[in-house]
């Protein structure tokens, strides 16, 4: 895939809950990450946990400064964009370079997470919860 503007790149989709997140690689960066037009830790403020599940698959490959990330994410809040964000990530280091992928599944980042929300159920105030029982 080529981008006209910077170049080569490896893109990677990620989903966790209803977060949806579309990542470029760009190889010889200098290792910052642009999301949704912010730089990523002003995106996910004084969270730092989230960055570091943002940045979780980079860490375990030792790669911190040799990517420039671009990332759109829509979707779901804070937590469930960071675990987006990692699965897109990890997807796109997959396609950098195939011999990562036993490294990645191994730490579970290729994995999509299945859990969602439960729905509501009828006559119910949640999904589990019941109204409050009154015997009179």
């Amino acid at each position: 895939m080529a981008d006209t503007t910077r170049g080569e790149y490896y893109y990677g989709m990620g989903r966790r809950k209803t977060a949806v997140a579309r990542v470029r690689l760009f190889p010889n960066g200098d290792g910052s990450i642009t999301v949704n037009g912010k730089n990523g830790r002003v995106y996910f403020g004084e969270r730092e946990a989230l960055t570091a599940t943002v940045t979780a698959p980079l860490r375990l490959l030792d790669l911190n400064d040799e990517y420039t990330m671009t990332i759109r994410v829509v979707g779901g809040g804070s937590s469930g964009q960071a675990g987006a964000i990692r699965h897109a990530l990890s997807r796109a280091l997959v396609r950098v370079n195939p011999e990562w992928k036993a490294t990645l599944r191994k730490a579970g980042f290729l994995t999509r997470d299945p859990r969602m929300k439960e729905r509501k159920k009828p006559g119910l105030k949640r999904a589990r919860k019941a109204p409050q029982y009154t015997k009179r």
